[in-house]
């Protein structure tokens, strides 16, 4: 018996319906996506849910291990480690999304130029994204934010320049397969307009693995900004930071872990769950998954 594909559409079973359910029944994606939800109300209601100030100093506790009153410790110089690691949140988060954000706005526009219009300008800009993606994604980083400053907004822009040419290639790589689809050669037939045919019939096909790739590097861009930061570049103290407070712990290992075990164990859950979270949309979005 043959379904009609317009009785399941009007049932309600579009294609955006069947990836959220395939979507929910993967609980890595599902857990990666609590956890960083988690993160997210914690970085927005900081200064509700920090029990103190993260940069107010007591000298009478420094280095007070984990008790009823500061449950993650304290540092060298007697702040809350819980209240800097609630605080750090924000800076990650913000590096993740604003940096993804400088990457996408750069790289799909750029990427969709290439790949549509061909000739001299793919060449050119493809050996330009191969010039860049020669060199690691993390030096890269440290170059650009050591030549624009120490800070964190600095720090997002060098991220998100450094990370441009992998949705410049990804987007092209797309383009290249969906532009010769059967639908884009009739809208050309039927006079749309170059630009009307790109944005219109091609950007949106090619959507779904831009958006898991935005996932997966928000994860890679909160490893960068907390590596930034741990060698001075990205948030500068006072400030909180995840890899600031590694970097001052690094002195304090032997008698203090817990200045380093916080914001570690921070950064390792919300880069686990990112990559979760991704890998689970990656096969939701997957239209020939079954």
């Amino acid at each position: 018996m043959r379904t009609n594909p317009r009785s399941l559409t009007e049932r309600g079973d579009t294609p955006g319906r069947r990836a959220l359910r395939r979507l929910l029944r993967r609980r890595g994606a599902m857990l990666g996506l609590v956890i960083v939800l988690i993160f997210i109300v914690l970085a927005v209601f900081a200064p509700l849910i920090a029990p103190y100030d993260p940069v107010a100093t007591s000298w009478s506790a420094v280095r007070v291990a984990p008790s009823a009153d500061y449950w993650f410790g304290t540092d060298e110089i007697g702040r809350d480690v819980l209240s800097r690691v609630i605080w750090g949140a924000r800076a990650s988060l913000l590096a993740g999304l604003v940096s993804v954000c400088i990457s996408m706005s750069l790289g799909v526009p750029i990427g969709l130029l290439a790949a549509y219009v061909g000739g001299w300008t793919d060449g050119l800009i493809s050996r330009f994204t191969d010039s860049m993606l020669a060199v690691p994604f993390l030096i890269l980083a440290i170059a650009l934010a050591a030549f624009l400053g120490p800070s964190l907004t600095n720090a997002m822009i060098a991220i998100g320049v450094s990370a441009t040419p992998i949705f410049i290639r990804l987007t092209r790589a797309q383009v290249l397969a969906v532009k010769v689809e059967d639908f884009v050669e009739a809208a050309r037939a039927v006079g749309n307009p170059h630009w009307r045919i790109a944005l219109r019939h091609i950007l949106p096909n090619v959507l779904p693995p831009l958006i898991v790739q935005a996932t997966l590097a928000i994860a890679a861009a909160i490893i960068a900004e907390a590596s930034l930061s741990f060698l001075g570049l990205g948030q500068q103290p006072p400030a909180p930071s995840w890899g600031s407070m590694l970097n001052t712990a690094k002195n304090y290992v032997d008698n203090s872990p817990w200045m380093a075990i916080w914001p570690g164990l921070s950064i390792f859950l919300l880069v686990l769950s990112f990559n979760l979270f991704g890998d689970g949309l990656r096969d939701a979005l997957d239209p020939k998954h079954k």
